[in-house]
């Protein structure tokens, strides 16, 4: 068979179950990491032979994704902030949303100057590791309650090069009286059990629900956690930054008292939706 032959075996296969557009997007991918072929290759390789095996793997990933698996986990790997991680169905798959929750860290802190980071739920490690890549000298932490979880954040920093400490702990019951961070950074669960049938068959029924699902009557129980060890724990002037629910954007804004906190921002993400903020520790 040829390459242009499987590329429309591919199309025709997953018609109806994703957009015409994403379908390319999964069959360049793969041909990325199975043929080391980039896009532009495709379009100029179109007349190649592809052996029986190939075509046996295709087929093998597009039952998985007929069944709605995320091409994440099917190739186990994925891009955020340019860089590659490895994902399984221990970790939630890095959203562009993380991606400028990232950035906009980055803009406020400088990246130049020494500074102590810790990461509150990290799964894959994608916002940690990002973080220690981008700014030489901070110290970064990273927490999860996950010990599979955690597996996959290490091998992602030794892959990425960098060094983060990796803290096995639930952020619920964790205490520490001598540990004082510069930014505390964390996307919790915030995702309402009322809220799953708005939800895709790819994220429901493969990514980690212990990631990602809180109780209807105290959707911002991690978020208090976290407000209040930040309270003991993060450094004056020290700053907050969360990736929150959209619906409980002023509810969320509302833990922060002005006891203890200053200049609390609620930010907007590409869709111009309430998706991330920033607290100021007095």
């Amino acid at each position: 068979m040829q390459l242009k032959s499987l590329h429309n075996f591919f199309i025709n296969r997953l018609l109806g179950y994703y957009p015409n557009e994403e379908i390319d997007t999964f069959f360049y991918r793969i041909c990325n990491m199975h043929l080391k072929l980039k896009q532009i290759d495709i379009s100029l390789k179109s007349d190649m032979i592809v052996a029986a095996h190939t075509f046996e793997y295709f087929e093998m990933i597009i039952d998985r994704l007929l069944n709605y698996e995320p091409i994440q986990y099917i190739l186990g790997s994925t891009f955020f902030f340019g860089s590659d991680f490895i994902v399984d169905k221990h970790v939630l798959i890095p959203r562009p949303e993380t991606e400028e929750l990232v950035s906009w860290i980055l803009e406020k802190v400088d990246t130049k100057q020494p500074i102590k980071i810790l990461d509150i739920g990290t799964g894959s490690g994608c916002i940690a590791i990002s973080l220690a890549k981008q700014i030489a000298q901070a110290e970064v932490y990273a927490m999860d309650v996950s010990t599979a979880a955690l597996s996959i954040a290490k091998k992602n920093a030794e892959a990425n090069g960098v060094v983060v400490q990796f803290i096995e702990a639930s952020i619920l019951e964790w205490q520490s009286q001598d540990m004082f961070f510069d930014i505390i950074v964390s996307n919790p669960p915030y995702v309402r059990e009322s809220e799953k049938e708005m939800m895709s068959p790819n994220v429901l029924n493969y990514e980690p629900h212990l990631a990602l699902f809180v109780d209807n009557n105290n959707p911002l129980l991690f978020y208090k956690a976290i407000v209040e060890m930040s309270k003991i724990n993060l450094t004056s002037e020290g700053l907050i930054y969360f990736e929150i629910n959209e619906y409980l954007a002023e509810e969320t804004k509302s833990l922060f008292s002005s006891t203890f906190f200053e200049s609390v921002q609620l930010k907007k993400d590409i869709f111009s939706k309430n998706r991330m903020l920033c607290a100021r520790k007095c």
